[in-house]
């Protein structure tokens, strides 16, 4: 069996909302549970909170996210970025763009000292996203 790392977001409260925009940014199939579908809502307000979302999209992207319930701490995920990476430089501008609507830009999308194009964008949800478009090999 593969192993794979996927990206995993926590949110207070929000996930649906947050993985419904990634789902139409990224495209794909998103699958949705809630505590109460589970029967793990140990307080009722947390009965319609996400206990899982999972976004797989055509590309090959997984993307997870949950809502902490409110009897669990939850830090700040200052220390995490999602990357974006590839030569598909029309689709990975797209992502880079539909991210950055709402959001804040940390960094515009242009050439970078290395020869790649890079940006980096906070989204509309607090997520920190990087893109990277390859450059062209020099000849």
């Amino acid at each position: 069996m593969a192993v794979t790392l996927n990206p995993y977001l926590n949110f207070r409260t929000g996930t649906r909302e947050a993985m419904e925009f990634y789902q139409s940014v990224l495209g794909g199939e998103l699958n949705v549970s809630t505590f109460a579908d589970y029967g793990m809502a140990q307080d009722p307000a947390d009965a319609d909170k996400v206990m899982h979302s999972q976004l797989t999209t055509p590309d090959g992207l997984t993307l997870m996210a949950a809502d902490v319930p409110a009897h669990m701490d939850l830090a700040p995920a200052s220390s995490i970025s999602v990357s974006l990476s590839g030569d598909d430089e029309a689709k990975l501008r797209g992502f880079y763009d539909a991210l950055a609507a709402g959001g804040t830009v940390l960094e515009p999308l242009t050439v970078a000292p290395w020869g790649d194009s890079f940006g980096m964008v906070v989204d509309k949800f607090g997520t920190t996203w990087l893109v990277n478009i390859a450059g062209t090999p020099a000849a």
